[in-house]
């Protein structure tokens, strides 16, 4: 049912592609930090218009017809297993146009990829789990931004950190602890909204 709404998948790049030319347009091929953050901010926009919306756009009467089918548990682990392959996707795509516009400031490229899809898993996870919540509690748009504000914020300072391991050669101490937390902060959030979610579903 989500494949079904390809204007949101063509609306998501069109975001990539449009931002990306523009970030070009404005200031070529900047340097490697601010490459590293110009990456990391598109990720977020790109998974608060792919992601964030995943049950936001569900109609309520939706919820009951999806009560009698599966268990919420299920019901949400789906959602979040399409919103990771979607932020997949989008990362390469992101990773392709700025390789092609805005240079390849990396000494490490192929660990910067597996950085790059492991904060798409992060971010997929956590934008999934707030919209689950935002839903259930009357559509409430500004309890995920509220929600949110906490947990993506050292999201992305970790994934701004980790991927600076790729783009300088130096040896960066910590590095294996950050990648940990990150783990760490995965999984509880998968536990939190398979604990969670059921007693929102109830409501």
């Amino acid at each position: 049912m989500e494949w079904r709404q390809k204007h949101t998948l063509f609306g998501v790049l069109l975001y990539v592609g449009s931002t990306v030319f523009v970030v070009y347009m404005m200031n070529g091929q900047p340097e490697s930090k601010t490459w590293n953050a110009l990456f990391w901010l598109t990720q977020l926009f790109v998974s608060i218009n792919a992601v964030a919306k995943s049950f936001l756009q569900e109609h309520p009467n939706r919820f009951r017809y999806y009560f009698t089918l599966v268990r919420p548990s299920t019901f949400l682990l789906a959602k979040m297993v399409y919103s990771i392959l979607l932020m997949f996707i989008m990362s390469i795509v992101s990773l392709l146009l700025y390789y092609l516009m805005l240079g390849w400031p990396l000494s490490h490229g192929g660990l910067f990829i597996i950085i790059a899809l492991t904060g798409s898993l992060s971010l997929s996870t956590v934008f999934t789990f707030l919209s689950a919540i935002a839903a259930r509690a009357q559509q409430n748009s500004a309890l995920m931004a509220i929600l949110g504000f906490p947990l993506v914020t050292p999201l992305l300072l970790i994934l701004s950190k980790l991927a600076l391991k790729a783009l300088e050669p130096v040896y960066m101490p910590g590095w294996w602890g950050l990648a940990l937390v990150l783990l760490a902060l995965d999984v509880l959030i998968i536990l939190l909204g398979v604990i969670l979610f059921p007693f929102l579903w109830q409501e």
